[in-house]
């Protein structure tokens, strides 16, 4: 059952030509815009055919689904992520260093999330699709090993096991109060965020 449900999000080929890498491009960068502006629910693969240039039958030689075009969203919406977590991460040089990098990433996302509402709509749907929820924790697992990888070193050996496990339950935690922030006026989201910045410290200190 999983890899039939993850058969109907996959794109159906993956571009080898520049033209049929361009024609992605078109099909990804209509349907993002189109979030954007009306929310996913109210896409339409025939819409995003007719706006990205080609016939409904261009989209779908390239993805099965609707869920399949969110899913190559998100794979790249991730792609950008871990760039920018890298950077982030890779100016960690000690312990002194990771609570002010944990702070950084909680912003860096928070930003991203906030500034674009088809990301906003991005990240929702991929929550609420069943058929999608293993793209967001399988991308939360990596984040979390590609910040423990750097940090376990600067750890006890015996701390590192629990240290693995709490940074997961951070990182996965973040889509959730960053989500419950922007539903918020400015003011309660700014606390929300805040407060959970104060539970991320509070964890890392018993590690650090």
């Amino acid at each position: 059952m999983t890899q039939i449900r993850r058969a109907a999000t996959e794109p159906r080929r993956r571009p080898k030509q520049e033209r049929s890498r361009e024609r992605i491009d078109a099909i990804l960068a209509t349907t993002m815009r189109l979030i954007g502006e009306k929310g996913i629910d109210a896409v339409t693969m025939k819409e995003v055919g007719a706006l990205a240039g080609g016939p409904i039958a261009t989209v779908y030689h390239y993805f099965p689904s609707k869920s399949a075009i969110l899913a190559m969203l998100y794979e790249r919406f991730s792609e950008e992520s871990r760039a920018r977590f890298g950077a982030i991460i890779a100016g960690i040089s000690g312990p002194g260093d990771v609570t002010a990098a944990a702070d950084r990433l909680l912003d860096d996302y928070y930003g991203r999330v906030a500034a674009d509402p088809a990301i906003q709509d991005l990240q929702n749907a991929i929550q609420a699709d069943k058929a999608l929820q293993h793209l967001d924790i399988a991308e939360t697992r990596h984040q979390a090993k590609m910040f423990c990888d750097h940090v376990a070193p600067m750890l006890k050996a015996e701390q590192r096991e629990a240290f693995g496990r709490v940074v997961f339950l951070i990182f996965q935690l973040a889509g959730g109060v960053v989500r419950l922030a922007l539903t918020q006026d400015k003011e309660e989201g700014r606390r929300t965020i805040e407060d959970y910045r104060s539970i991320i410290h509070t964890q890392l200190k018993l590690f650090l």
